[in-house]
């Protein structure tokens, strides 16, 4: 399936408020340090925010002629990919609201870094923002197979990517993934 076809919906596909945003990446749990960031940047930059999730427990079945994007659960329970998405918006909300900033929500499906690529084409984003993992074993070895998020936007993508570090740095003489 071409890469079109990764969850953008027609609302933000035609919607000119997003065009030129800064997209965001956002996961449920990841450190807050992210969307400030981006948010930051946004403000710096002068471009409204687009806080997105991309529900990777989706995939994309096929996109109409003018661009909705349907989609199917990888599992029965459809229900985590909505619950992260609250839980990305309240996130959101507490952060950005009563900032002079615009800013929206918005929920992709399928691969992380193919469905922000996509995006930021039919948006014209002017910069990627997301975190990098977090450490341990678990997330080497999902890192191992699914690559990192923001290396294969690197690669596959034109606009600027800030990758935005989470937790403390590691020190020089430390092990960076832990066993």
């Amino acid at each position: 399936m071409a890469d079109e076809a990764y969850g953008v919906d027609r609302v933000v596909a035609s919607d000119a408020a997003t065009q030129g945003a800064v997209i965001a990446g956002i996961i449920p749990g990841q450190s807050p340090r992210v969307l400030k960031e981006a948010a930051r940047y946004a403000s710096l930059l002068k471009a409204p925010l687009l806080v997105v999730h991309v529900d990777v427990t989706r995939f994309v079945t096929y996109e109409d002629p003018d661009g909705y994007v349907h989609s199917a659960p990888i599992d029965i329970d459809i229900s985590s990919g909505e619950t992260d998405l609250v839980e990305v918006r309240r996130l959101a909300d507490s952060l950005l609201s009563g900032h002079d900033l615009q800013w929206s929500v918005q929920q992709l499906v399928g691969d992380p870094a193919l469905a922000m690529k996509h995006l930021a084409e039919k948006i014209d984003a002017k910069l990627l923002v997301v975190g990098t993992r977090k450490r341990g074993i678990g997330e080497s070895i999902r890192e191992f197979f699914t690559g990192s998020v923001a290396a294969r936007l690197a690669h596959r993508q034109p606009r600027p990517i800030l990758v935005v570090p989470l937790g403390e740095p590691v020190a020089d003489d430390e092990e960076i993934w832990p066993v």
